[in-house]
């Protein structure tokens, strides 16, 4: 059985507490059960069962429940009526409607981050900097940058410093993250689009708002225009 690791609260930008305290068993479920979602790994349609959540993240059922019912808020799960519950669909419908709202609010998340980055949000952002400089670039490890990318938009909105803004742009964030990996086989450059995330690390480290905003601007047009392209 595969347990949980015991993780230090702010391990993750998205939702922790301040350093040194462990996370919750419901924290750590939500965490783990949240991420195999949006990156597909319990695909789309699925009928989500709490016993084999709980063996398998080697931890009880009522900390799976309590992250289910996260999840379901967050669009992530469906519970139907003498159905069950069930991961839901990825609809490129949403697309627009996503995009809409991520075309606001990453530029926003982006110039905050570069007004109000402590010295440990840009030591964590200069880091991974240095990941994406030395990620690679084959379409063998696809997987490997969309987990890349997400810690990236993660340590951006958590470098903001408004709980509420991060909360949105987390949730905003996973269900864009779904709707590209279902169509990763068939985009041309992920890489291309994970590096463009280079410069605006390097213009939230330098404190250039302006700039950072736009770049995040560009960033989420981009993923847009990849996706629609895909199609």
């Amino acid at each position: 059985m595969q347990q949980l690791a015991t993780e230090p609260k702010g391990g993750e930008p998205s939702g922790g507490a301040p350093g040194g305290e462990e996370l919750s068993l419901a924290e750590r479920a939500y965490r783990a059960i949240r991420d195999r979602l949006v990156m597909l790994e319990i695909r789309p349609g699925a009928p989500i069962h709490e016993e084999q959540l709980a063996q398998s993240l080697g931890v009880g059922r009522t900390p799976v429940r309590e992250a289910l019912k996260r999840l379901q808020y967050e669009r992530l799960i469906t519970t139907y009526p003498r159905r069950g519950t069930f991961a839901t669909e990825v609809n490129i419908t949403d697309l627009a409607h996503i995009s809409e709202v991520r075309q606001e609010l990453e530029p926003l998340a982006a110039a905050q981050a570069a007004r109000r980055a402590t010295a440990a949000d840009r030591a964590a952002l200069t880091a991974l900097r240095q990941e994406l400089a030395s990620a690679p670039s084959g379409r063998h490890d696809d997987t490997g940058l969309m987990h890349l990318d997400l810690r990236v938009h993660r340590a951006v909105y958590a470098a903001a410093h408004n709980p509420y803004l991060e909360d949105t742009l987390v949730r905003h964030d996973n269900l864009a993250t779904r709707i590209w990996c279902l169509f990763l086989d068939r985009l041309s450059d992920m890489a291309g689009h994970v590096e463009e995330h280079g410069p605006l690390i390097e213009a939230i480290v330098a404190g250039e708002p302006e700039k950072a905003a736009q770049l995040a601007r560009g960033h989420v047009e981009g993923f847009e225009r990849a996706i629609r392209a895909a199609i």
